[in-house]
């Protein structure tokens, strides 16, 4: 194939949604429909043996939630998906916000009884201020939950969205018999045997055709007619370009968990979904058909295989290809790197791969040259933008817990927030490290891994901060940043990179620092 066609069939997408929607549930879905696993696993459920093929972490599978972003691979009707399946939970957004600098469009699940939740709203803004075409599923069907209607007017109202459906359900919760699906034309019945591998369609192209009330009954059928002709009078028709520039959001209906209405949003998706975009970076904007390779770290994760302490850096190409054995620049380092294994995820086994395309995500084994944000090219000097790294909101000074187990301690943290698991900043008046953080679950992640994949030890005090702020002084000489430092100095530290960071003790703290020190900016995020 060549080159084009290759870039024309990749879909990269992420997932997002707030935790419990059936994020996860959904991707194990998308990937039996790509016949990458047999027999999708439920998250939570201690009877079936099989755990979800995407959380690896054991603290994942101890609490049923997504940790850690994983990636995931198939292909499906000559088209090759990339799926990112992002953590919901909110004290790992970082995480997320950082893996949808790497897709092409998403997917946002909502729960039919919950509706749009607050952790929803937050990654839709990313999206939106990213211009990120968005397709929305509504999920678990076979639960009583609100109407159709009100769930749209919610998702355009919450969200700021503009909705037009693509499916619709026949009923809802206990009367729930099916899904027409408005972009084929056709009815899909439900028996609510999840079983049942899929379904059979049976083709409508008439939707008053009598058959309609054999099968479904004469109420349910009149009132879905109605509901098809109100859906025509009031929502816009589906127009891809406007949904490609981020202005139009269709809707589907379905049950991950029962296999249901999912075939239904992948068909679609894999139609309209754009194949990889061009992206920014401080130089200019690259295009994906580029013949020359460009790509950046947008994830590390340490220790894969706790055996041998591994860690992988996960890297979206933007142009060209990836080919295996050949030196690239590594541009923050200044150095040619090559690498010999670079291994691309197919459902759940990892592969070492020749080639990759953009759109592709490689990960490639790293031994602690990497950082989150870091650019790769065949030589030309340039970062790509827009890999925030977020103000932690909160704080909390490590002690080490067992003195023999210093190094590991050190090591340890070093590699966790290499990942970006966490933020680590050093006092500058007596060097005690204090760990800041989006979200406090991550405080136990933090002490769960150090113990079990460094055998470290650690305990933690609180840290009176509420917010740190990145320090730019106007002129690094003049008496006011003297000053500033002088009178600050127990709440100046640097962070990882050195850059000096202002550990505010509240927001009032905050206002009062910028009137009196006008030349002292302070940042709220650090773009590396």
């Amino acid at each position: 194939m060549s080159f084009k066609t290759e870039i024309e069939r990749r879909r990269t997408f992420g997932i997002i949604s707030h935790p419990d929607a059936g994020k996860t549930t959904l991707t194990e879905k998308l990937l039996l429909f790509g016949g990458a696993i047999q027999e999708a696993g439920a998250v939570k459920s201690n009877k079936i043996k099989k755990g979800a093929t995407s959380d690896f972490m054991e603290i994942e599978r101890q609490r049923g939630i997504s940790v850690a972003t994983s990636v995931l691979a198939f292909n499906y009707k000559d088209k090759k998906i990339n799926i990112l399946d992002t953590p919901g939970h909110k004290d790992f957004a970082e995480d997320t916000f950082r893996t949808l600098t790497a897709v092409d469009s998403v997917i946002v699940v909502i729960d039919v009884a919950k509706g749009v939740e607050e952790q929803t709203e937050k990654l839709v803004e990313v999206c939106r201020m990213r211009n990120i075409p968005m397709l929305v599923f509504i999920n678990k069907l076979d639960r009583e939950g609100k109407d159709a209607f009100d769930l749209m007017d919610e998702v355009e109202q919450k969200l700021g969205l503009t909705v037009t459906p693509l499916s619709f359900p026949i009923g809802m919760g206990y009367d729930f018999q099916g899904i027409y699906n408005i972009w084929e034309k056709n009815i899909n019945l439900f028996s609510g045997d999840s079983r049942k591998n899929i379904e059979e369609t049976i083709a409508f192209s008439d939707i008053n055709n009598p058959e309609l009330e054999k099968i479904v009954g004469e109420a349910p059928a009149t009132r879905l007619r109605e509901e098809l002709e109100l859906i025509d009078e009031v929502y816009p028709s589906f127009d891809r370009q406007a949904y490609l520039e981020g202005k139009l959001q269709p809707v589907f209906f379905g049950s991950a968990l029962n296999n249901f209405g999912v075939r239904e949003l992948l068909d679609c998706f894999i139609e309209i979904a754009p194949s990889p975009r061009a992206k920014d970076s401080d130089t200019r904007t690259v295009s994906a058909n580029e013949e020359k390779f460009s790509g950046f770290v947008f994830k590390i994760h340490a220790n894969m295989d706790p055996k041998h302490r591994d860690r992988l850096a996960f890297i979206k190409i933007v142009s060209g290809t990836f080919e295996r054995n050949k030196p690239y620049l590594h541009v923050r380092l200044d150095k040619k790197l090559k690498f010999s294994s670079p291994n691309a995820f197919f459902a759940e086994k990892k592969e070492i791969v020749d080639i990759s395309y953009p759109g592709d995500i490689v990960g490639l084994h790293d031994t602690g040259n990497f950082k989150i944000g870091d650019t790769l090219t065949e030589g030309e000097i340039m970062n790509f933008k827009g890999i925030p790294s977020f103000s932690p909101e909160h704080f909390r000074y490590i002690n080490n817990a067992d003195p023999m187990k210093a190094k590991q301690l050190e090591k340890g943290i070093d590699q966790l927030m290499d990942e970006g698991v966490a933020q680590l900043f050093t006092l500058e008046m007596n060097n005690r490290k204090v760990i800041g953080t989006v979200g406090a679950l991550q405080y136990e992640v933090i002490q769960y891994r150090l113990e079990h994949e460094y055998g470290a030890k650690c305990s933690y005090e609180n840290f009176p901060a509420f917010k740190a702020c990145w320090v730019k002084p106007e002129d690094p000489k003049n008496e006011e940043f003297a000053e500033f430092k002088r009178i600050k100095q127990k709440f100046l530290a640097k962070d990882k990179y050195g850059q000096l960071v202002f550990l505010a003790d509240s927001d009032f703290s905050i206002q009062m620092t910028q009137q009196k020190y006008p030349t002292v900016k302070l940042f709220f995020t650090s773009e590396f």
